[in-house]
């Protein structure tokens, strides 16, 4: 790439990595699958990476190839071929809501484009209009995803589940 424009793209990179994988971590709930979303949607910006100038927003246009990414794998489960059978290394403990294996698996049960618009609203802290044009749909429509996606939560958790702080207020006492 000519003008040093590859040395503009590692810094780019390297400034944005471990934010990139965190959102991909939060979209599947496994951290192999996350690192190849990850690389997926890098190796998709380095090819796109001379035309990057016209982008008003590089982070917005990065984190829709993000949920794209895993929105397209999503929809071609059904034939994907899994190479390990063996148990997927336990994700790190944090202490976060959004670590805790039954909100995880709930999450991992709904369709892909409810899962990723609870992600990136709540998990990711993204506002409707923006989660709107990550999955290029109207407001309207995430706003309806995000109350299916939530009825479906609390149907999949049951009744005894109960918030992060009443949970922890009630082990205090």
């Amino acid at each position: 790439m000519p003008d040093g424009s590859d040395k503009k793209y590692l810094e780019y990179v390297h400034g944005r990595a471990t934010e990139l994988r965190r959102t991909a971590y939060l979209l599947c709930g496994d951290t192999h699958q996350a690192d190849d979303f990850v690389q997926e949607t890098l190796t998709k910006l380095y090819a796109r990476w001379p035309r990057i100038g016209r982008v008003d927003n590089v982070d917005a246009y990065v984190h829709t190839m993000l949920v794209r990414v895993f929105l397209d794998d999503r929809r071609r489960g059904w034939w994907k071929v899994r190479l390990l059978t063996g148990q997927d290394e336990p994700p790190p403990v944090t202490g976060n809501p959004e670590d805790r294996p039954a909100v995880r698996a709930a999450l991992a049960r709904l369709p892909a484009r409810q899962q990723a618009v609870l992600v990136l609203r709540y998990l990711c802290d993204k506002p409707v209009r923006e989660v709107a044009e990550l999955l290029k749909c109207s407001e309207g429509t995430v706003k309806s995803q995000t109350s299916h996606g939530l009825t479906r939560l609390r149907t999949l958790l049951g009744p005894d589940h109960r918030e992060p702080a009443v949970a922890v207020s009630r082990e205090r006492s």
